[in-house]
């Protein structure tokens, strides 16, 4: 399979464990309650990039500003709109014969595009629950990219690159031209948008889960070598939209329930009947208030057989279930907001031996010694919690799902307004004239012999 292959591929390759490790056990059709997400509030600053406003006046040429005019003009393309960037204050500066005009405008219109092809255009208050990290800030520095460009007379193919290298995002900028309503071309948009929010490139290896697909995929080497069906958040905990660091994956592991689920009744169960809280695999410490719950690892756990160590302030995680009968239904939003992944032996499997570096063997072993075992990833790599709502249809086209939490509205609300900014840059001002000092007259005596 191509490197960077489309999400609606198919796998490439399966991970061989032994036969036993295959069949899940039937674990009870049990109601899983797993560790609530911790809601977070949305961003609502806009993270702009820094520009220093006494810099060095860019020199644009005619033909380097002509052809960021073209690009302009051309940007509905990119998901984008021409209006957002002046074209005709950039034309009449063109025109205009004023060096200093021509380059203030063409810097801050070039700044301002390359930031939203870059980071995204959507301001931060319309990116609901959307906290995936993008360090593209670091690796494209906007300076520097002009200045190499306007050296190379590449302004419109250093704003091209700047593109998301994925083959879904070239999918969706493809389907755009074909889009038949203002509705489809702005629900193309929209995801092309979330494509710019994330790194530009997602990485060699990485696991993603998209929400609204309810669907999780392995990529190793660029390739996808596993997908799984996904439980995700149901509309009143819904899962945010993140890029954790994966460290490991542990097999039987605890749970340690969160203060919101041992109000809903495990507190009173222990209370009441504690016999039947240790027939559960209940185990805990203290009472009331300052009770605190550890379920055992075993058929019962509502993690199941593995759980993905991802750390982040959200206490959003993959793990497994001992409720199978929920992937059995099309629209799988029933979780506390962590992610349920199916075929949970093969999941672990896969990553016990392709990431941290153990035999099938080794892996086996340790879930049928049912102890909590960590197997250690040999590099940590990003799972992206991601929410696209166009994707491929496997036809070389685009499909719609449904906006689960109905994140796509503000977003497209959004096109109506300006966008995020970028900082002004303004030419340097010149330094103050240094003020002349009022000093004794300096008088100097003739010299009465030529010899010093």
């Amino acid at each position: 399979m191509a490197k960077n292959a489309s999400f609606s591929a198919r796998p490439a390759a399966a991970l061989l464990l032994p036969l036993t490790l295959l069949a899940a056990p039937a674990f009870a059709q049990t109601e899983v309650k797993e560790d609530s997400v911790i809601l977070q509030p949305d961003k609502i600053r806009d993270d702009a990039p820094v520009v220093a406003v006494r810099i060095e006046m860019p020199s644009w040429s005619e033909d380097n500003a002509t052809a960021l005019l073209s690009f302009i003009e051309k940007v509905g393309d990119e998901g984008l709109f021409a209006r957002d960037y002046y074209p005709d204050g950039l034309a009449a500066a063109i025109l205009g014969g004023d060096q200093a005009a021509l380059d203030k405008a063409a810097t801050d219109r070039f700044l301002l595009l390359a930031t939203h092809l870059r980071d995204g255009r959507t301001p931060n208050a319309a990116r609901k629950q959307w906290f995936m990290v993008d360090s593209d800030g670091d690796s494209e520095p906007l300076l520097s990219l002009l200045t190499a460009a306007l050296g190379a007379g590449t302004v419109p193919e250093t704003l091209a690159s700047l593109d998301p290298v994925h083959p879904d995002f070239a999918l969706l900028k493809a389907s755009l031209q074909t889009a038949k309503t203002p509705a489809a071309a702005n629900a193309i948009r929209v995801n092309m948008e979330r494509w710019r929010w994330m790194p530009r490139s997602l990485g060699e290896r990485y696991v993603v889960s998209n929400v609204p697909e309810y669907l999780t995929r392995v990529v190793h080497g660029g390739t996808i070598i596993a997908t799984h069906k996904a439980v995700v958040g149901k509309s009143s905990t819904p899962t945010p939209q993140l890029n954790p660091m994966a460290t490991g994956i542990i097999v039987n592991p605890n749970w340690t329930l969160p203060r919101s689920i041992i109000n809903e009744g495990i507190g009173a169960t222990i209370a009441n009947n504690p016999a039947s809280a240790r027939r559960q695999g209940y185990t805990w410490t203290g009472s009331g208030k300052n009770l605190s719950v550890v379920q055992l690892p075993g058929a019962n756990n509502a993690l199941g057989v593995m759980k993905m160590e991802m750390l982040n302030e959200h206490a959003i995680y993959l793990h497994d279930t001992p409720s199978k009968g929920a992937f059995n239904a099309a629209a799988r939003a029933f979780s506390h907001g962590c992610i349920r992944t199916e075929r949970a032996l093969h999941f672990s499997g896969l990553m016990a031996v392709m990431f941290a570096g153990k035999s099938p063997e080794e892996f086996g072993e340790a879930i049928a010694s049912g102890k909590t075992t960590r197997f250690g990833f040999d590099e940590p790599f990003p799972v992206y919690v991601a929410y696209w709502t166009m994707v491929p249809d496997g036809r070389g086209g685009v499909k719609k799902l449904a906006d689960l939490y109905g994140r796509d509205a503000p977003v497209v609300a959004s096109f109506a307004k300006p966008g995020r900014p970028t900082a002004t840059i303004i030419a340097p001002e010149p330094p103050p004239v240094v003020p002349t000092i009022p000093t004794a007259a300096r008088v100097t005596t003739p010299a009465t012999s030529g010899i010093y």
